[in-house]
């Protein structure tokens, strides 16, 4: 008869192969992403934790301001702290203020974190950019329902990869209407102070910003693929030029065959 200790070491080395290639298929690049969807209505009334503890909703935080949503790791060992501090260095740049013209939450996709994990997150980002009032700018932690209602319906995927305890997740910023809709996703670890400004300007519906932003927003048109806002002119110029090109070559070998032929009769 096979002794207890026995089976248990033969179960668990028959157990070694189905793990190797479960963490074998584990793919980041295709578990982690983004799926747009434009004007996607986004849960605000679910609760979180903020970084002193007390239950909040992402409405009560937004206050009826345009929220700015950096979906983050607060005890990340790689990216997250770069993401947060590339979005606070476009806050800088640009006139729009947290606080006054919008909200910005460090929102936490990890369940396993608390509010420490937020407070400590919002700690240093205050010690790096002293000048930056951070009466807007929160940090929230929540349950692994309420954070996947918020991502599920941002399009924002995520995975955890047993095989280092970390989240493959990607960099990249929400924006968000007062009553909650996606209005806009920048990617990147830093964007760029004119995209975040025009994203705060579509985000705020025409409520915050000048006449001249607006124009400006018009100007501009968005890149789903990229995450950024280009130039409508430049894309204007750039097309054009392709079509004058085109039809220079068209005229050219127009000439070209009719020199031809010319030349043909002339030989008979």
């Amino acid at each position: 008869m096979i002794k207890l200790p026995v089976l248990a070491a033969l179960l668990a080395l028959l157990a070694v192969p189905a793990l190797a290639a479960r963490d074998a298929n584990f793919d980041p690049f295709g578990l982690a992403g983004i799926d747009e969807r434009p004007d996607a209505e986004i849960p605000l009334d679910l609760p979180f934790q903020n970084a002193d503890g007390e239950t909040v909703t992402l409405a009560e935080l937004a206050d009826g301001k345009p929220i700015v949503l950096v979906p983050v790791l607060h005890d990340c060992p790689n990216i997250c702290g770069v993401t947060l501090s590339g979005v606070m260095q476009a806050v800088r740049a640009q006139e729009f203020k947290p606080g006054e013209d919008f909200t910005m939450i460090a929102f936490g996709i990890d369940p396993d974190e608390g509010p420490e994990d937020a407070r400590a997150d919002l700690a240093v980002l205050q010690k790096s950019f002293p000048d930056i009032d951070m009466t807007g700018i929160h940090a929230t932690t929540g349950t692994t329902e309420n954070i996947r209602a918020v991502t599920d319906a941002l399009g924002y995927r995520y995975a955890y990869d047993e095989r280092i305890s970390q989240y493959a997740h990607v960099a990249a910023t929400a924006f968000l209407t007062r009553d909650g809709h996606l209005s806009r996703w920048i990617y990147g670890l830093t964007p760029q102070p004119t995209d975040m400004k025009l994203a705060l300007t579509e985000a705020g519906e025409g409520r915050i910003g000048d006449w001249g932003d607006q124009i400006l927003l018009l100007c501009y048109h968005y890149d789903p693929v990229t995450g950024r806002y280009g130039s409508l002119v430049q894309s204007m110029l750039r097309i054009g030029g392709g079509l004058t090109a085109l039809a220079g070559g068209g005229l050219i070998a127009v000439a070209l065959m009719r020199e031809r032929r010319k030349r043909k009769e002339a030989a008979e």
